[in-house]
């Protein structure tokens, strides 16, 4: 089980042994398309129609589990992972008592994970989480084995995966047509829908939980392309992932992928990808086609409650562009740092409606408008969009360097240095030669490097440090501390209760952060 959000930290796989990468999906819809011969999908509608009733609560899932269950497999795999050996004796005279053992040469071991998946036709094709299938670490995936709820097992070929969308899909093979069910609709789920989920949990093999929908796309704040889940209280544990959830009428609405958990067991609040993020993917995963999707090329946060003040917006509408991809799409569109996006192709950006999400399902290439606000006033642009890099790209786009440099003198104490300090909870100075050097910045960079920082102030809470360089106060660029004492008092004046500095820090992209103003 592993974290994968910053905002969320005890969100977590709902899969066994292997760690790996979550994230998200894109639109549409999967039905009937693949050979079935004679045989009729496990969750036909004529099927269903007399399996669930229709009103109230139903009075047992029994008859509706007995339909779909044939259709649900649990997915194994065993992996080859590389591993650093060390001899505890290294360098003492019991070291060759081991045979070179752990000698500090890497060695394998062999290691296995357990998820769940279910058939989506009658010649095999089986779709899962791209997580359960993944080796760990630097692992190599050796088999992958499907079994059966009759306990029969089968060999799979990986057809594909997805990363981004954290998608599989496997392929095995049989004599005989092999039990299936189709996606639903995922649009027509609402709050307080009752759901089934089909899965095999710790191993214990095929296993039913019952709940209902707790919320409609979800944004767990990974900031993926495809944060957006159906959350649900039905319990869901370490082996449901990749498992399906059903509604009352037998469809998938749902994949199983992950849960916020601080015990690595349920607690009621499970995340499933919704079927219509899903099933274009799996589509296309079958088909053999590649998934391209939409890139603008920023770096982006939400709207948060300081950055609205400081900013004078409202809040939860927007994103905020904290810095620019050279050369990229939104570069080339003249998208700058500082930006906030409103709107773009028409959709508003909104904590249900990310801009990564709604960048990510427009077709590379495609010229769409982009609202933005810019010193607190509205404008559009037109960018073309531009196609997603891989994970292992994206990682490398911004350059993430930890390191600070904090050799500087405090600055003498006068009037605008008190005023500064005690509004702000900074001590700053003008960037002189000396410091430059120190610093290894430029000549041509203005601003004012910070000398000192009070740990229980918003800043130091926000992580501003001795070596950072503000660039800009509420947009006003700053050459002398008189200019950030004037920002400070223009932020109070008109009733603002944080301000917005854009600081740099050395091997860092430059970051916007709103800081809280003591009055």
């Amino acid at each position: 089980m592993k974290q994968i959000s910053k905002r969320t930290p005890k969100l977590r796989y709902a899969y066994t042994v292997t760690t790996a990468l979550l994230l998200g999906g894109a639109a549409v819809s999967l039905a009937t398309g693949f050979p079935a011969g004679a045989q009729v999908a496990q969750n036909d509608q004529a099927q269903m129609n007399r399996m669930v009733p229709r009103s109230g609560a139903p009075a047992s899932f029994a008859d509706l589990t007995a339909q779909l269950q044939p259709a649900v497999v649990n997915i194994s795999t065993r992996q080859r992972i590389q591993v650093q050996q060390n001899n505890p004796f290294a360098g003492t005279p019991f070291e060759g008592l081991f045979g070179g053992q752990g000698s500090g040469r890497p060695t394998t071991r062999e290691a296995q994970s357990l998820g769940s998946g279910f058939i989506v036709s009658a010649d095999g094709y089986i779709v899962t989480n791209n997580h359960v299938i993944s080796a760990e670490g630097n692992g190599e995936l050796e088999s992958i084995t499907v079994t059966m709820p009759d306990g029969k097992e089968y060999d799979a070929d990986l057809v594909g995966k997805d990363a981004a969308s954290d998608l599989a899909v496997l392929k095995i093979k049989g004599s005989d047509p092999f039990p299936f069910v189709k996606f639903g609709n995922s649009q027509d789920a609402r709050v307080g829908d009752w759901i089934i989920a089909i899965g095999n949990p710790f191993g214990l093999g095929g296993t039913v939980t019952s709940g209902i929908i707790s919320a409609v796309y979800r944004n767990t704040g990974s900031n993926g392309a495809y944060d957006r889940y159906l959350q649900t209280d039905a319990a869901i544990n370490r082996g449901n992932s990749g498992g399906p959830m059903f509604d009352m009428d037998g469809n998938v609405i749902g994949i199983n992928n992950a849960i916020f958990s601080p015990t690595g067991g349920s607690v009621g609040i499970g995340f499933a990808i919704p079927a219509e993020t899903a099933e274009p993917i799996v589509r296309k995963l079958i088909a053999g086609e590649s998934i391209k999707r939409g890139y603008l090329g920023i770096q982006i946060n939400p709207v948060t409650d300081d950055l609205a003040s400081s900013l004078g917006i409202a809040r939860n509408r927007g994103e905020f562009v904290q810095s620019v991809v050279p050369d990229g799409a939104a570069d080339k569109a003249g998208l700058k740092p500082g930006d906030v996006v409103m709107k773009i192709g028409g959709k508003d950006i909104t904590p249900d409606q990310t801009l990564s999400f709604v960048v990510a399902n427009i077709e590379p290439g495609t010229r769409v408008p982009i609202e933005v606000i810019r010193n607190g006033k509205r404008m559009t642009l037109t960018a073309t969009i531009g196609l997603r890099p891989s994970e292992d790209e994206l990682a490398n786009s911004f350059n993430s360097d930890d390191e600070d440099g904090d050799a500087l003198s405090a600055p003498s104490d006068d009037d605008t240095q008190s005023y500064i300090a005690d509004t702000l909870g900074v001590s700053a100075i003008p960037l002189t030669p000396e410091i430059r050097r120190q610093l290894g910045v430029g000549s041509d960079m203005q601003g004012l490097v910070i000398a000192a920082v009070n740990a229980s102030s918003d800043a130091g809470q926000k992580g501003l440090s001795r070596g950072d360089i503000i660039l800009s106060a509420n947009y006003r660029d700053l050459n002398t501390v008189a200019d950030l004492e004037g920002a400070l008092r223009s932020a109070v004046n008109d009733d603002r209760e944080a301000v917005l500095l854009r600081i740099q820090r050395r091997g860092r992209p430059a970051v916007y952060l709103p800081i809280r103003i003591n009055r």
